[in-house]
């Protein structure tokens, strides 16, 4: 038997007693990693690791080992754990500079706003900030910064977010579109989106922005049946009758504007609220079902397609009932 000598055992021993303590605090420092990433839809910030004993020579580490990456200065991606749309958010504000928030689209986007695709994230920064460039992101250098919202990634408040977006937006279209969807979908109460509308002393469509906002949010009373009547004699239409009423199976029905046969109905933002759609189905069906046609014209629709609505108007006076069937 070969002697082995004592100082070589306890070397080896404690060799083995050091590689069980740095596998220890590798679990422990992944543990960490992973919980604070899931908070953040898969990454985390640097200094949060730091808070909770992970050093930069342990983040280094991980990065070279190919279980973590590096996505700027500030932010770290634990590749372990899936990545989240939100990630994308959570750089954008950690990377772009101190005091960043999330502005305009990508504001509402995080508030919960669906059915719009931002093609760039938008922040805003205060201007003393010193600002940092990145590829996908957008900075706003900004006087003040409005009402902001702590819980979840830091952002505008949806109300100004709304603005920031219409204001922001490529197209008059576009900019209809972004006030419209979080009004909708209840991510913003129309009465706070027109009370702060009316504190904006800048606004490069102020007039269009004007009408769509008070359309939106303000829909019964914005667009009235005279002001109808000024868009049939700007296309050079007869003056219909305003506000006629009708007897249906469910009572008496107020028809917006009507000629013989032809019956416009102006749509609102408040035809989108709860039952309203439904109402407005059985109210149209009944009277194709009579002697009249239909035509729905919402009221963004008119503000933006003015040519094409009243078009259909025009072609809705030539065709008698006769034809129309």
């Amino acid at each position: 038997m070969v002697p082995v000598h004592r100082a070589a055992v306890v070397a080896v021993r404690r060799r083995g007693g050091r590689h069980r303590m740095r596998s220890m605090e590798r679990i422990q420092r992944t543990a960490v990693a992973e919980r604070l990433a899931r908070d953040h839809g898969g990454v985390v910030h640097r200094k949060n690791l730091r808070a909770h004993g992970v050093s930069r020579f342990d983040v280094r580490s991980e990065i070279l080992a190919g279980r973590w990456a590096r996505w700027g200065i500030h932010t770290v991606r634990i590749l372990a754990v899936t990545a989240e749309p939100v990630a994308h958010h959570w750089r954008a504000v950690w990377e772009s500079g101190p005091r960043a928030v999330l502005d305009g689209p990508a504001a509402l986007v995080a508030q919960g706003m669906k059915g719009f695709e931002p093609s760039t994230i938008d922040i805003s920064l205060p201007r003393s900030a010193s600002v940092r460039q990145l590829e996908g992101v957008t900075t706003h250098q900004r006087r003040q910064l409005e009402r902001l919202i702590a819980a979840g990634v830091p952002r505008i408040a949806p109300e100004w977010a709304t603005i920031h977006a219409a204001e922001w937006a490529v197209t008059d279209r576009q900019a209809a579109l972004l006030i419209c969807l979080p009004v909708q979908q209840r991510l913003v109460p129309p009465q706070r989106l027109l009370t702060v509308w009316r504190t904006v002393a800048r606004s490069r469509r102020r007039e269009v922005l004007d009408h769509i906002i008070a359309d939106v949010c303000d829909g019964a009373h914005s667009l009235g049946e005279l002001e109808f009547a000024t868009w049939c004699r700007r296309y050079r239409l007869p003056v219909p009758s305003r506000q006629s009423v009708k007897t249906g199976p469910s009572g008496r029905v107020y028809l917006d504007v009507e000629w013989k046969g032809l019956v416009v109905e102006i749509d609102g933002g408040h035809h989108l609220l709860g039952l309203n759609p439904t109402d407005d189905a059985l109210r149209a069906n009944e009277l194709v079902l009579g002697t009249s046609r239909v035509l729905r014209i919402p009221l963004l629709g008119l503000r933006l397609e003015p040519g094409r609505f009243m078009d259909q108007v025009a072609r809705g006076l030539r065709l008698s009932p006769a034809e129309a069937a």
